[in-house]
């Protein structure tokens, strides 16, 4: 039976069961039907989230700034709402019911959003346009907070429900739940993340066919009702640990209490107190002062931890800094939950057993300082591939300096001097390198007239040769240092007439003739460029793009819409450094969250009493909240010019945290919440005894005197009537 017992993670004598009056034994049901619905909400939330932004820019139309600011605003509220959801757990309506119900409400901002997404409701001229954006809008604010609220308030109540089903002596069976448990979260996250933008690329509607956000969040909003009601399902196997009153209004008042008594009684006469909470025992019981103990001892603990949340969030610029690479940074998303699936398994089979065959006593604390640092060495290897990348990258010019080249629009070739540089073009082509100027510099072509050109410092600039009523002039368009994932193009139009281009989504606008386009960011792979006149009749010619590349494309004078000979010339060329230089980083960032997060679940549970484990837990992820906040204070606080020694910074600020956090942990003593309430309830029949002996000896003092008092009230009445 203890072999059984020490691998299963459902399985418990019912014999011992019987014999202890225990709780009843878990079930494989029950916990099947909590891992399915932690997977289907997963689902629902990363899928929606992960189209958010795109929603928010194209079908709204907010810019960059106001839909980044939104998004985070949103998450950040996600990570805050579990507190509310714990107090409503743990204080009132219980974790089985708190579920059932901000699930409810959860489900309906998922089907509010999914409705706000449709733009044929308000669409009345039936151009693809929706009439009335306030209401779209509306709608989908309404859809967020619900969202935010339901999928906060039940985060911490579904783990902590998890960790109710099992018996304090099933703590091998609790901490393999919990990474059963954070496996579901990721494979949700990576099927929805995959899935959602899938559903999003599909067209669909009545009058016009659109990118089908309302596909894209419906689908989530499915998976949530699932979600529900498979939770709903699994009822009868649950055990439902009942609510004990308003208990964090009882911590509250017992914290203050105890402030303000040791305030009042501040002599240096008086006795000292173990502990500052024991100034508490005048007005409330010894259970309620050691389980509030418990809680500020792990928050205590917790402080350190945002930091390390706030700093693992700057993950995501492994793919988005250093997006020079051979497949997309979006694509990068899906690396954590793939080596997540992989790597928890591997933790808890081979990698703690090994540790245990050791006699290594790798405790919770360890683990999570491992992850911490685990999480620090991978901001080192991002600082290694991020310098070679730098070795890749052409000299971008400094705030003080400017860059140009040339491009060689008349029917003849050219000579050119600028400035030190003298070199020739021939016609419809450009020079291949940029030229680096400190100050402004004379433009001379063949033998004409010298023209100054003074250019903004800090930009690349192209300056296009064309002739005009047989006079030579020039045409400059610059763009400032671009962003190191992005791929600039821009067109030149040498046709006779205005052309409009578009690429996906994104437009090009009307380019008059001889005009240059502004620079519009391509993704890396193949992008399809159709060519508009003003006719209305098109061509259409594709492009392979590696990252970072940058093109400008020449539309000549002799240019058929049919047969679109289209010249280019390079700017910037692509990078060829391999992704799979990215993967070291990602599997040391994987392994310290996976040693981190699953860990920091399981602790906040095991040393939590029982009317406030949702609470502890809501405690751990309000870490996370709080770390999303920092992210939004300080993002631009302190960026330095170079990305490596960003990471170097970010990895000595995580050992430092570690460290900082390995001093705390050193002086942590761990406690069995369990035998800690049963020592005190034991306790309680002695203490209800005293009391009792004491309110009868203070009664018979009462009495005894009451009657003095009425004996000699007596006497003197009758002294009066005489």
């Amino acid at each position: 039976m203890k072999d059984s017992q020490s691998h299963s993670c459902c399985s418990f004598s019912a014999d011992k069961e019987k014999k202890t009056g225990k709780k009843k034994s878990v079930s494989c049901g029950s916990i099947f039907f909590i891992v399915v619905n932690e997977f289907c909400e997963r689902f629902s939330y990363y899928g929606m989230r992960a189209v958010l932004v795109l929603y928010f820019k194209y079908f709204l139309k907010w810019d960059d700034d106001f839909s980044t600011t939104i998004y985070h605003t949103f998450v950040a509220l996600c990570y805050l709402s579990p507190i509310l959801g714990a107090i409503i757990a743990d204080s009132w309506l219980g974790k089985f019911k708190t579920i059932v119900y901000l699930s409810i409400v959860y489900t309906a901002g998922q089907v509010i959003m999914a409705v706000g997404a449709i733009n044929d409701i308000t669409d009345g001229n039936k151009d693809g346009t929706p009439d009335n954006m306030t209401f779209h809008i509306a709608l989908s604010m309404v859809g967020l907070l619900l969202i935010a609220l339901g999928t906060g308030g039940i985060k911490p109540c579904v783990a902590a429900f998890g960790g109710d089903q099992f018996n304090e002596d099933q703590e091998k069976q609790r901490s393999t739940f919990f990474s059963i448990f954070y496996l579901s979260i990721n494979a949700g996250s990576l099927l929805s993340t995959i899935i959602t933008p899938i559903l999003r690329a599909q067209k669909c509607g009545i009058h016009t066919q659109q990118q089908c956000y309302p596909l894209a969040f419906g689908v989530p909003a499915a998976l949530m009702v699932v979600s529900l009601i498979v939770f709903i399902v699994g009822s009868g196997m649950y055990n439902k640990t009942a609510p004990s009153g308003n208990i964090m209004v009882k911590v509250c008042k017992c914290i203050f209490f105890a402030i303000m008594n040791r305030f009042h009684n501040r002599s240096s006469q008086i006795p000292k107190r173990e502990h500052w909470l024991d100034w508490a025992e005048e007005k409330y019981d010894k259970l309620l002062i050691a389980q509030v103990k418990m809680v500020l001892k792990v928050l205590f603990l917790y402080i350190p931890l945002p930091m390390f949340w706030a700093l693992f969030d700057q993950q995501r610029s492994f793919s988005l800094q250093q997006g020079l690479m051979v497949i997309q940074p979006d694509q990068m998303q899906t690396v954590n939950p793939i080596l997540i699936l992989i790597m928890v398994p591997v933790m808890d089979f081979i990698i703690y057993p090994l540790i245990s065959k050791c006699k290594l006593n790798f405790t919770p604390l360890r683990k999570i300082t491992v992850g911490m640092f685990l999480a620090g060495l991978a901001f080192v290897a991002a600082a290694l591939v991020q310098l070679q990348i730098d070795a890749t990258l052409p000299d971008f010019p400094s705030s003080t300096e400017q860059q140009a080249k040339f491009i060689n629009m008349v029917n003849r070739s050219i000579d050119i001097t600028a400035g030190k540089y003298a070199f020739q073009l021939q016609t419809l082509q450009g020079n291949e390198e940029y030229y680096t100027y400190n100050l402004p510099f004379d433009l001379t072509i063949d033998s004409g007239p010298t023209e100054t050109i003074r250019l903004p410092g800090g930009t690349r600039n192209t300056i296009v040769i064309v002739e005009e009523a047989g006079r030579m002039t020039n045409i400059k368009v610059g763009i400032k240092v671009r962003s190191k994932s992005k791929s600039n193009h821009i067109f030149f139009n040498g046709f006779g007439m205005t052309l409009n281009i578009t690429v996906g989504e994104e437009g090009f606008g009307n380019i008059v003739s001889k005009n240059m386009s502004t620079y519009v960011d391509v993704p890396q792979g193949t992008a399809e460029f159709v060519i508009k006149n003003a006719a209305g009749s098109t061509c259409a010619f594709k492009r392979e793009f590696g990252f970072g590349s940058s093109y400008t494309f020449i539309i000549p004078p002799t240019f058929i819409l049919e047969e679109n000979h289209i010249k280019e010339v390079e700017d910037i060329k692509a990078n060829s450094i391999h992704m799979a230089w990215q993967i070291p980083q990602y599997f040391l960032m994987t392994s310290g969250e996976v040693v981190f997060s699953v860990t920091g679940l399981e602790f906040s549970y095991s040393q939590a009493p029982s009317n406030m484990k949702a609470v502890l837990q809501a405690g751990w992820l309000l870490t996370v909240a709080v770390g999303n906040i920092i992210v939004l204070i300080v993002a631009e606080a302190a960026t330095l010019p170079d990305q490596w020694a960003e990471y170097v910074l970010f990895a000595a600020l995580l050992v430092l945290v570690c460290i900082i956090f390995a001093i705390m942990a050193y002086f942590y003593t761990y406690i069995d919440p369990v035998q800690i309430e049963a020592d005190f309830a034991n306790l309680e029949p002695e203490d209800e005894k005293k009391k009792n002996l004491e309110m009868t000896k203070k009664d018979m003092v009462e009495n005894h005197d009451e009657k003095k008092r009425r004996s000699s009230n007596e006497g003197k009445i009758v002294q009066t009537n005489f």
